[in-house]
């Protein structure tokens, strides 16, 4: 069987070269391509302190899509761009893997649409690391005990987008575990506006952004006498590597849209 041709779309950046180690230390996977918008014209493996990999660092991804005619994209990029990356690499005929957040539910559904129309596979996953999709299965599954539920994340200060896509994902797979609704609460007085976070699916959601961390999330449920909390912490970026090596590898086989690692490791 050949090997799985890999181009990384925002290779320059933390996760990005994550990604680029990961691919390259794989023997069934070959690094073909790596695009960035800065960073353009360096060679990607120096980059990453791998030696000399013999790939350069472009800026446009259709171009690069064109010149190395890859199996399979994965995009660490931005929320500001990913749809338009997304929508080139599918309608190149190539398969995706997305990590990057942002994603709306509307979004979803224009990527799932696309997806089929070119007959290639696309997986979006909120969180690839293997200890925070159980985490999320967990949350479900007390859900069906415990109807009153806080989730609080916390991300590293440069991740943009709030809530994460960890923690929408894991409200709804709570609301959808839930076999009561959560108790009436009296309507809160905030004294700082949002001080009570914001409201997904009948569950509070808070969004933490402080140098120093990487992904973290507490599911905190509450009842009568007691507390259940699910915590999961991605202590290095190393950890979400092998989901994104999991899915780069069934990617090529699916078609249509895939939404979260859980579907992988049934």
């Amino acid at each position: 069987m050949d090997n799985i041709r890999v181009l990384v779309n925002g290779a320059c950046g933390r996760m990005g070269r994550e990604v680029v180690k990961a691919v390259v230390a794989q023997a069934d996977l070959e690094l073909v391509g790596a695009v960035d918008k800065v960073g353009q014209g360096q060679e990607i493996g120096q980059v990453c302190g791998l030696g000399d990999l013999g790939i350069t660092v472009e800026r446009d991804l259709a171009a690069a899509l064109r010149n190395t005619t890859p199996t399979v994209v994965v995009d660490f990029t931005t929320p500001l761009t990913v749809m338009d990356n997304i929508k080139a690499t599918l309608e190149a005929g190539v398969a995706a893997v997305v990590g990057t957040t942002g994603l709306t539910s509307e979004n979803l559904e224009e990527i799932a649409e696309l997806a089929v129309g070119m007959g290639k596979g696309i997986i979006v996953a909120p969180n690839f690391a293997l200890g925070a999709v159980l985490m999320m299965r967990f949350a479900q599954e007390a859900a069906r005990y415990f109807p009153d539920v806080e989730i609080i994340e916390l991300h590293h200060d440069r991740k943009i987008d709030a809530p994460s896509g960890t923690a929408l994902k894991t409200a709804e797979l709570i609301a959808a575990g839930r076999v009561a609704e959560p108790g009436t609460k009296p309507a809160p007085l905030e004294k700082i506006n949002g001080a009570r976070g914001g409201e997904y699916l009948g569950t509070k959601i808070h969004s933490l952004r402080l140098p120093g961390l990487i992904a973290h999330q507490e599911v905190i449920f509450g009842a009568q006498g007691q507390t259940l909390t699910i915590r999961h912490d991605s202590l290095d970026r190393s950890s979400f590597m092998p989901g994104v090596i999991l899915a780069v590898r069934k990617a090529p086989e699916i078609k249509g849209l895939v939404y979260g690692l859980d579907a992988l490791i049934d």
